[in-house]
């Protein structure tokens, strides 16, 4: 659990972020906005296409076989010494292990990461099904296991000259990335005694916080009365802040303070056990800092890391320029934190789910012809999830299922929003397309560019959505999109600020939840200015947001991911047919590469504070079209 926690096999190149039930998000949309009061019936996904049931014979069938197939797998690490040694000779038997260890490592990730997705599609559309829970705890029994043997293989790795086994093996060649990271790792382990306890620990620590905290916040009943109906589930009252009447808004984000307090002492405890167990491996590693190992993890360097949020502290005068221009519109002084998602104006359009459809399979087309194809077969084949339910899961995720297949979770109400979510988690979904043809091992690829998919597919469909749009129209989109990109940017660095803070805090004591509500209004405050009302900030956006509960640092990354993507989106307007030919190769090589390296691709430079710059200054001409819109209309 955490940067510090054990690495998964998949993490020796990177981190599998599209799988949710590894990641608890995936590559999902940070601000959980889907959903409304309704629970309207809509499209479910259909994993029977997988397995009958989670009770079925050829279920019970495959997990039996998973247990098998890692036991062999530990016996041939035994049979061929796979862990740390003083000095390995890179002779014929050496290579004759890496590349059949590495055969076996690719089927057995196949294999345990469709029964994991599998399990998890039950979980987080009703964290209430004993049984799929139960499932779930019987595969992190397993999960241990390869957490073991992934400790063991990156030992093994940083114990002879990788250059001399490329020399020698065409495999090596191929996963020259993976032996980069690994030698980097193998140097910030333990003890093979210590990793082997620190992941059989780890089933009972972080990852019983992060499921304890999945199953409260999930199960949440909110005592405020919608449609009708009292209590209802807090998917349903945050999503209370879309509505167009204030008093609405106040009295959802009043009841959802009043509940998480209720259930902050439970939150909190599993918030400082988690960041208690990340410092503790972490010091453990030899890691400087749990931000150091979440860097590595993520494929970028602290200058990088720098670099973007220099510039994006300087935007903050713009997106606070944004802000009241928005309380203008909604005729208040100061912006309350539950006016952040007030709609300006209503939408023209209803983007019914099935025009949602419609509208993006037609608007992928404008890029490809595999793109629109991905997207049609994800409606047709009911790889979506849609609508919100008791015992669901908040917000939207999408995760791989097998190879070119994905699930995608919505919680989808008629809205332009929830139609340009939908394309986001897509975009997730075509990012599993364009990485399905190579093995497991190469298939994981870092947060920091989980997000450039997802993006750039928004981006299509905002930009077609703009050309055709009404003033009132084009006024209610472009405002969408600084409401999301003031989210990534802003709320996103004081997210940053919260949990460097905590870590930090961590280190002497556990904190209260006084003290948390306390640091997390402090990072709103330094982030948001006077763009908002400081005494209606969110005291308690550490308990209502899911990332702090599992990787550390599940923040900066959707910011990276943003802006990259906006400026990858950029030149593909300046140039579509060659951006074209080049994209889906960046995108496929996600887990083959660093970030910096696939960037110098496209002639980026991620060190360099300019390219940050340039992708911000088109959200800050996004603003002055807010602003002119505004005015055209105030003038009507």
């Amino acid at each position: 659990m955490g940067s510090g926690g054990s690495p998964r096999l998949l993490c020796l190149g990177g981190t599998d972020v599209d799988v949710v039930a590894q990641t608890h998000h995936t590559g999902g949309r940070t601000p959980e906005r889907q959903g409304m009061s309704t629970i309207v019936e809509l499209p479910r996904w259909d994993m029977a296409v997988v397995y009958p049931d989670l009770g079925s014979a050829e279920f019970a069938a495959d997990f039996g076989r998973l247990a098998g197939g890692i036991s062999d797998l530990s016996a041939m690490f035994d049979r061929y010494s796979i862990e740390r040694s003083e000095s390995i000779d890179v002779v014929s038997s050496v290579v004759q292990a890496f590349e059949s260890v590495v055969t076996a490592l690719n089927d057995i990730e196949d294999r345990f990461n469709v029964l994991d997705a599998y399990i998890h599609a039950f979980i987080a559309t009703d964290s209430r099904d004993d049984r799929a829970q139960a499932r779930q705890s019987e595969l992190e029994q397993q999960d241990v296991i390869l957490s073991q043997l992934s400790a063991r293989f990156t030992a093994w790795i940083g114990s002879f000259d990788v250059e001399q086994l490329q020399s020698r093996s065409e495999t090596a060649r191929d996963y020259s990335f993976l032996l980069q990271q690994a030698g980097e790792r193998s140097r910030h382990l333990m003890s093979p005694a210590e990793e082997a306890l620190a992941a059989e620990l780890e089933v009972t620590g972080g990852d019983a916080w992060a499921r304890l905290y999945g199953n409260v916040a999930s199960q949440l009943l909110v005592d405020v009365e919608v449609d009708g109906e009292r209590p209802v589930p807090m998917s349903i009252v945050r999503n209370m802040a879309l509505s167009a009447d204030r008093d609405t808004r106040r009295r959802g984000f009043e009841a959802e303070l009043c509940a998480w307090q209720g259930a902050g002492v439970t939150l909190a405890a599993a918030l400082n056990s988690i960041k208690g167990e990340t410092n503790t491996l972490c010091d453990r590693r030899g890691w400087p800092a749990p931000l150091d190992a979440a860097l590595f993890g993520n494929n970028i360097d602290r200058p990088t890391l720098d670099a973007m949020l220099n510039a994006a502290r300087a935007s903050f005068p713009d997106f606070r320029r944004y802000l009241h221009a928005k309380a203008r519109v909604l005729g208040v002084e100061r912006l309350a934190f539950y006016d952040l998602f007030a709609p300006v104006v209503e939408s023209d359009s209803t983007w019914e789910f099935d025009e949602a459809r419609g509208f993006i399979v037609e608007q992928f087309k404008t890029y490809s012809a595999r793109m629109s194809d991905f997207a049609e077969r994800a409606f047709r084949e009911r790889w979506i999830d849609a609508g919100p339910r008791p015992g669901k899961s908040g917000g939207a995720f999408c995760m791989s299922l097998r190879k070119d297949e994905s699930r995608i979770l919505a919680n989808y109400i008629p809205s332009y929003d929830c139609m340009s979510t939908l394309a986001h988690e897509l975009g997730h979904g075509y990012h599993n397309l364009a990485i399905a043809h190579r093995p497991a091992l190469q298939r994981g690829h870092p947060m920091t560019l989980a997000e450039t998919a997802s993006i750039f597919c928004q981006t299509i469909v905002e930009q077609a959505a703009l050309r055709n749009a009404s003033t009132r129209e084009q006024l209610a989109i472009v405002e969408s999109a600084l409401q999301d990109q003031c989210q990534v940017v802003v709320d996103i660095t004081s997210r940053f600020l919260f949990e460097e803070a905590v870590l930090e805090r961590r280190r002497k004591r556990e904190l209260s939840v006084e003290e948390l509500n306390q640091i997390m209004l402090d990072a709103q405050r330094e982030t948001y200015g006077d763009g908002l009302d400081p005494n209606a900030l969110h005291p308690y956006m550490w308990a209502a947001k899911s990332h702090y509960y599992s990787s550390s640092f599940y923040n900066y990354p959707y910011m990276f991911g943003l802006l990259f993507g906006l400026g990858l989106y950029g030149q593909y307007k300046h140039d579509p047919q060659a951006f074209v030919a080049k994209y889906d190769e960046l995108l496929s090589s996600t887990g083959v590469a660093d970030v910096a390296t696939l960037a110098f691709r496209f002639g980026i430079d991620v060190r360099d504070e300019g390219f940050w710059i340039s992708s911000l200054d088109t959200i800050r001409e996004g603003v002055e079209r807010f602003e002119a819109l505004i005015d055209e209309g105030s003038e009507r």
